[in-house]
């Protein structure tokens, strides 16, 4: 590159987003738990619609992701029009921080929150900011502590990634409406599904004007390979984010797919149901090991070890034994693990295995 074309501020700083590996040289019986996908895939339904879906693969699809948005609204008794829909939520993370952030301003997330917002912040060019946690739970004290004149989004995770925790209604209100006046409140929802009766935070959409929330079919939906999310909040703030989207950012296939999964209701209710017995299992069964992890109100637990060399260490015996999880050092996190909770027979393989490596020690 010239060294007279440089890219904007901001963009240098970014270090590339890592993904969860999927392979251990040498292996072929891996079962892959460092990404919290939902072991048991897409419903039924979703399936046959993404078949059915491919008849339809030479016409663009619709720029207004009308079907979709209603499919949405229904299912969670929301207004059509105050929903966005995007190429997974991280979309409209970076929708977001195109719309309302900028050189001179601040982003503001908590300290082991999700990699995105620092990403996104860094290419808007605006200024991310960190907020102390107080034992791995999102400290609503600290957040509004670092806002300043200059914040202009502040991004929670709740339940949070990757330390699987959350807080409750009171405490998000209590923070949305301690924001300086030019802030707005992201409420990141990826997760919300796995916590039964939650609505992700929409409840607090309705009658400010402030905050936004955030969702994505990568998870309990089972399509994270399809990159399917969308976003709710104020009329106002959809309207602006709806000028940077792209016309066709999703397809055809990605749109009929979404809707027959966000319908089929049943299987979210099952998928739920086995997550929460097989957690509540590795985590107990983890703990009698040594090795305790906060309540998770998720798809993973955040198991921690007595030092990063331990952590370190039971990550590289995993591997050994075909189970791929996830180092969260690059969160602020070097002495745990965070582990996906897969099927029946993936969290007993996992428990056997760390009891494997401590009696190696």
């Amino acid at each position: 590159m010239s060294a007279d074309i440089n890219p904007q501020p901001g963009i240098m700083d970014i270090n590339l987003y890592q993904g969860g590996s999927a392979a251990v040289e040498g292996l072929s019986d891996v079962v892959k738990l460092s990404s919290n996908e939902n072991p048991a895939g897409p419903s039924d339904a979703a399936r046959k619609a993404f078949t059915h879906a491919a008849h339809q693969l030479h016409r663009y699809p619709s720029t207004d992701q009308a079907p979709l948005r209603a499919a949405i609204g229904e299912v969670h008794g929301l207004d059509p029009e105050r929903i966005i829909c995007g190429a997974g939520s991280d979309e409209i993370i970076t929708f977001l921080c195109q719309a309302f952030a900028g050189v001179g301003d601040e982003v503001l997330f908590t300290e082991h929150g999700f990699s995105m917002y620092r990403i996104s912040a860094l290419a808007a060019g605006a200024t991310p900011v960190e907020a102390k946690e107080r034992e791995r739970v999102t400290d609503v004290d600290a957040l509004l502590a670092a806002c300043t004149d200059k914040t202009r989004l502040v991004f929670v995770a709740n339940p949070n990634n990757p330390t699987g925790t959350m807080i409750g209604g009171n405490e998000m209100a209590r923070l949305a409406d301690g924001l300086p006046p030019k802030a707005l409140l992201v409420l990141d929802g990826a997760y919300a599904e796995y916590v039964e009766g939650f609505d992700g935070g929409a409840g607090l959409i309705d009658g400010r004007d402030n905050v936004v929330m955030t969702r994505t079919f990568s998870k309990i939906y089972g399509l994270g390979g399809l990159r399917i999310g969308w976003g709710y909040g104020p009329k106002s703030v959809i309207d602006v984010l709806n000028r940077v989207r792209g016309p066709f950012n999703l397809s055809e296939a990605q749109m009929s797919t979404a809707i027959a999964a966000v319908q089929d209701q049943d299987y979210i209710t099952k998928c739920r149901t086995d997550n929460t017995r097989m957690r509540a299992w590795l985590a107990e069964a983890l703990a009698e090991l040594g090795v305790p992890s906060d309540t998770s109100t998720a798809n993973f637990i955040l198991a921690r070890f007595a030092s990063e060399a331990e952590a370190v260490a039971c990550d590289a015996y995993l591997k050994t034994q075909g189970l791929i999880v996830r180092l969260v050092a690059g969160y602020g996190l070097p002495n745990c693990l965070r582990i996906t909770v897969g099927d029946e027979a993936s969290c007993r393989r996992v428990a056997h295995a760390v009891a494997g490596f401590k009696e190696a020690q």
